[in-house]
């Protein structure tokens, strides 16, 4: 089976010449532009901290024009200090190598990007076909920049180094460029850096199910990050031509840049990457949100189970669990709990996962007493997280006491219809899945769900730990996306019905934070909804900086707020118009009046 780029809502193909719905060519595009995006923001995080000092020196500051006094290593492209009469004598006997080549920081870039590119879609199956433990990726790019930074120090390593990559050029010896051999390897070294936006991508790659969507995906992801990738490289070129410093001192800067490598290679092993990731707000959930539609298989009565709710639904059996191994247990399955159960998604490198799990870990410990039950199903992300040993540590580390299912398959993840690093899934004592969260935050609203459904078990209960659904260290303090078709709205505050059809609303007296209410008639469909007389307003509690709204049709939108009031014409397609901006924090409430033949979709807040 493979990931399906049609949408599971469009039954007949209205197709063009080439056979592609107009939809199927709107997901696609969606797609690469989230990737594009992903891509311009993972090649600015922490994450690229391991190979940003080779790409600087090596991809960048290795192509400026050398001074008289240096010698380039042969094969390298990297200066390497002045010689020693010794080494003038040496090379009288050969060619004098000709400057680097203007080409080379793009060549690293280009390599770099194509190995990681490689290695993200077909990995685990590469590491499977040829009997190696799924890890190998990982500690082989630890190693390979271990010798790149020892090679920075002592350049006649580097020569020996870089002499295998020779074949990518015929004139390699000739010209001291093999810049794209260099990124080859560090391609090794940056595929942790896929992060939350190439999700998908990373299980289609694991299962073997490859499509043109994940495809596209990763492409557009790696044209988006060589952007500040090939940056960074530049700016170390004109950065050595310009400053005299760093052409006087090249051998003392090299040896630095260097050292910085075999200390980043040793925070790899650290995950110091990942301390610093922690620290920094999440930026990408909304991306890989967006990504979701495009690769979803979609459908099945859990979809009555709506991301974000604040109450229970009924939404089927609890799919079974079917992991390779069981940690933190006496060996064998975990038990339901006799009060609820808690499905965890995690991946122990997963950095949205590493901020929520102690959250999961404080709930645990203060309800397993009173029936609670919480299962984390660590589901790879990449390689090396199938093994089972690596799980084990990344599980300590992260102090998690509940039993961990070890899905190194992705057999449980499939079943689930998962697509989410974390994902919460709580059944009741019967197995029956009442409730489903996405990402990190909501805390409070998942505590309050166990607490009923302990509580219909005749337990009484503790205080509440949780007080609001933020977490900290994430920028939580923004309305989340707000979707008003029926099939995912879930900030409806009115007491009417809201699903399809035609009705009238009448929007209470006042709004809590992050929800939404209709005044007058209005038509709900399942994506969007549509005014139905032209007194029909919608009117949005909301907290941020900056709003905007996806709609299509003919028409005049109106919105206002503070007492302030604007007026666009919408005319095509779908599209997002930003109806508030700002630099600072704020919230309030939002009031939106559309004439007839609009079509509003959802409120996305920056």
């Amino acid at each position: 089976m493979t990931y399906n780029t049609r949408h599971p809502l469009i039954h007949d193909c209205d197709c063009d010449e080439s056979g592609v719905a107009p939809h199927e060519r709107s997901i696609m595009t969606t797609l690469v532009l989230i990737g594009f995006l992903g891509g311009l923001i993972t090649g600015i995080s922490p994450c690229i901290l391991p190979v940003l000092p080779v790409i600087f020196m090596a991809g960048g500051a290795a192509s400026a024009r050398p001074s008289p006094s240096f010698a380039v290593a042969p094969g390298t492209g990297i200066s390497l200090g002045g010689t020693s009469g010794a080494q003038e004598d040496h090379r009288a006997t050969r060619p004098v190598p000709r400057a680097p080549s203007k080409w080379r920081p793009y060549q690293v870039v280009a390599g770099l990007v194509l190995s990681f590119t490689a290695f993200t879609l077909l990995g685990s199956t590469l590491l499977t076909a040829l009997h190696l433990p799924q890890d190998f990726i990982r500690w082989a790019g630890v190693v390979l920049l271990v010798l790149i930074g020892v090679g920075m120090i002592v350049p006649r390593f580097m020569h020996v180094l870089e002499k295998p990559f020779a074949v990518f050029s015929k004139a390699g010896r000739r010209t001291g460029t093999n810049g794209f051999g260099l990124g080859i390897v560090l391609g090794a070294a940056y595929v942790p850096c896929a992060g939350p936006v190439l999700a998908a991508v990373s299980v289609a790659g694991s299962t073997g199910r490859i499509g043109a969507d994940t495809v596209a995906l990763a492409l557009s992801f790696a044209a988006g990050t060589a952007i500040p990738l090939l940056a960074f490289a530049l700016a170390g070129r004109r950065l050595t031509e310009r400053v005299s410093a760093f052409s006087r001192h090249q051998r003392r800067v090299r040896i630095a840049a260097g050292a910085t490598v075999l200390a980043l290679a040793a925070g790899i092993v650290t995950d110091l990457p990942a301390v610093l990731q922690r620290a920094l707000p999440d930026y990408t959930s909304t991306l890989q949100r967006s990504a979701d539609p495009g690769l979803s298989r979609g459908g099945g009565q859990r979809s009555a189970c709506v991301d974000g709710a604040t109450t229970l639904a009924d939404c089927g059996a609890l799919p079974s669990l079917k992991p390779t191994a069981w940690l933190n247990t006496d060996g064998g399955a975990a038990p339901q709990g006799s009060g609820a159960t808690l499905v965890d998604f995690w991946a122990y490198s997963c950095i949205n996962c590493q901020r929520s799990i102690p959250g999961i870990e404080r709930l645990y410990e203060a309800y397993h007493p009173y029936g609670l039950q919480v299962i984390g199903v660590h589901s790879p992300e990449y390689a090396f997280e199938k093994e089972t040993a690596n799980v084990q540590s990344g599980g300590d580390k992260l102090g998690i006491t509940y039993p961990i299912a070890v899905d190194s398959d992705l057999e449980t993840w499939t079943d689930f219809d998962n697509h989410y690093w974390p994902a919460q899934y709580l059944a009741d004592a019967h197995g029956q899945l009442r409730y489903t969260h996405f990402g990190e935050g909501g805390e409070a609203t998942l505590e309050s769900l166990i607490r009923r459904l302990l509580a219909d078990q005749g337990n009484a209960l503790p205080d509440p730990l949780f007080t609001d659904d933020g977490v900290e260290g994430v920028a939580f303090h923004r309305t989340p996306e707000t979707y008003l078709g029926h099939e995912r709205a879930a900030s409806f505050a009115g007491t009417e019905a809201y699903s399809a059809g035609t009705r009238d609303y009448a929007a209470p007296a006042s709004l809590g934070a992050d929800r939404f209410a209709l005044q007058g008639r209005w038509t709900i469909g399942a994506q969007s909804i549509s005014p139905a007389d032209d007194e029909a307003e919608l009117r949005l509690m909301w907290r941020g900086r900056r709003v905007d709204l996806v709609v299509s049709g003919e028409g005049d939108l109106t919105w206002e707020m503070d007492g302030q009031s604007h007026t666009q014409h919408v005319s095509g397609t779908p599209n997002s118009m930003t109806l508030v901006s700002g630099d600072t924090d704020s919230s309030g409430l939002l009031t939106v009046t559309a004439s007839k033949g609009l079509a509003l979709y959802s409120f996305t807040f920056g």
